[in-house]
């Protein structure tokens, strides 16, 4: 499972999902209200893009995508599947 390529997150990518998280969460905002703060503080996107509620929501889709995708599939333990196996070998005389 960890022969796939898995790129980190970038500390901006950190700071900006732990922010949105904190708003979303404690403060209970809504994405628009996050989008317009973030936009009235100056912060632009990962892509230095102006925020929308859209752009919110999907940094806290993807961030979530992306852990059950890490926990289930990248560090799950499949059994080991061992088959009978024979060897024949053959001789043209």
């Amino acid at each position: 499972n960890n022969l796939t390529y898995h790129k980190p997150y970038t500390k901006k990518q950190q700071i900006l999902y732990q922010l949105i998280k904190y708003l979303h969460e404690v403060e209970g905002l809504g994405y628009r209200k996050i989008s317009q703060k973030m936009n009235s503080w100056g912060i632009p996107t990962v892509r230095d893009n102006k925020w929308f509620p859209q752009s919110v929501f999907s940094i806290l889709k993807r961030k979530h995508q992306r852990d059950m995708r890490i926990e289930e599939l990248r560090n799950k333990e499949f059994p080991i599947k061992m088959s009978k196996m024979k060897v024949v070998y053959y001789t043209f005389d």
